[in-house]
């Protein structure tokens, strides 16, 4: 008996001998192991330290420039800051500026794409959002060909100068009364191009209704460039996206919704007109992508109803905003 109880405490500090050296050869491997992909990573660069969690959020500045000109002093020209789930790289000297944005651009073009960007620009189908690919050449391809180029905007030079006649004569006529002449240059520039777009004006000529339709339209394209500007929780948790903790996902559907309608309008009308025109030439922005829609443009990148939607969409905003 006394023997069998020998052999069990024996058998016992065996098994507790083996236990604790697999658990020490356990960690001395994992520790190998970390070591090894310690080296292989190059360390991160200096910054702040930050919050668990939220990083350096709370520390912002809102006059960033001058809060990242601090933070150079203090860890170099460029540093990295934690926002929320998201490492942030910051350059702050004009020769690393260049060559992040020019010799090196290609390298940094593509970009994560916020929530509110997202849904604006149609699941990021626009020359600003996409990445840098054959898809992105052929929408900037398309933008400098048929809109941005310098013969794309000669060609709208008479456009230009209808509309500023207009606008002359319109407060010339509203002489002795009071008028609003920022709104009325924002609908000048409103018309213009929404002609370049699709060769018509969206605000009225005269009175009440061009300065109302003109505000509206200025409000619409306010608010979602304000949403889209507006620090959302769900682009540093992306975890918490699902929640739309800020609600600035369902404004979004709302104003897109409403230009979406308006788009879907512009298209159908052109696509009407040009049925009944047939061949002829038209100088506008939209028959030129509906054409090229329908030629099917590049085989391997070819130009979709959302593409054309996407940048009528970049077009209001950049414009009208600017």
């Amino acid at each position: 008996m006394n023997w069998f109880k020998t052999s069990t405490r024996n058998d016992e500090s065996w098994l507790l001998l083996y236990t604790l050296s697999a658990i020490f050869a356990s960690i001395w491997c994992a520790w190998l192991c970390m070591k090894k992909s310690r080296n292989k990573i190059p360390p991160l660069l200096p910054g702040p330290l930050g919050m668990p969690l939220l990083g350096n959020l709370l520390s912002l500045d809102p006059e960033l420039h001058s809060y990242f000109a601090g933070l150079a002093h203090t860890y170099g020209p460029i540093f990295k800051l934690r926002l929320g789930a998201m490492t942030c790289v910051v350059i702050n000297s004009p020769s690393a500026a260049r060559e992040v944005l020019k010799d090196r651009d290609v390298t940094f073009a593509n970009r994560d794409v916020p929530v509110a960007g997202r849904m604006a620009f149609y699941g990021g189908a626009d020359i600003l959002w996409s990445p840098h690919g054959p898809e992105w050449r052929m929408l900037r391809k398309v933008s400098i060909l048929k809109m941005l180029g310098g013969a794309a905007l000669d060609s709208f030079q008479s456009i230009r100068q209808n509309q500023v006649r207009k606008t002359v004569g319109y407060l010339y006529g509203q002489a002795w009364s009071p008028v609003n002449v920022g709104e009325q240059i924002f609908l000048t520039s409103l018309n213009v191009i929404s002609n370049m777009i699709c060769s018509g004006c969206i605000a009225a000529e005269d009175g009440e209704e061009r300065a109302g339709l003109g505000a509206e339209f200025r409000k619409m394209v306010s608010e979602i460039t304000g949403l889209i500007g507006r620090p959302n929780v769900s682009d540093f948790f992306p975890g918490l996206g699902r929640f739309d903790l800020q609600g600035i996902k369902k404004q979004m559907e709302g104003l897109v919704r409403r230009f979406d309608g308006i788009f879907e309008q512009m298209i159908d009308q052109r696509l009407l007109k040009m049925e009944e025109e047939g061949a002829k030439e038209s100088q506008d922005f939209l028959t030129s992508l509906l054409k090229l829609k329908e030629e099917g443009g590049d085989s391997k990148t070819p130009l979709t109803m959302t593409h054309i939607k996407a940048l009528l969409m970049v077009c209001e905003l950049l414009f009208f905003k600017t």
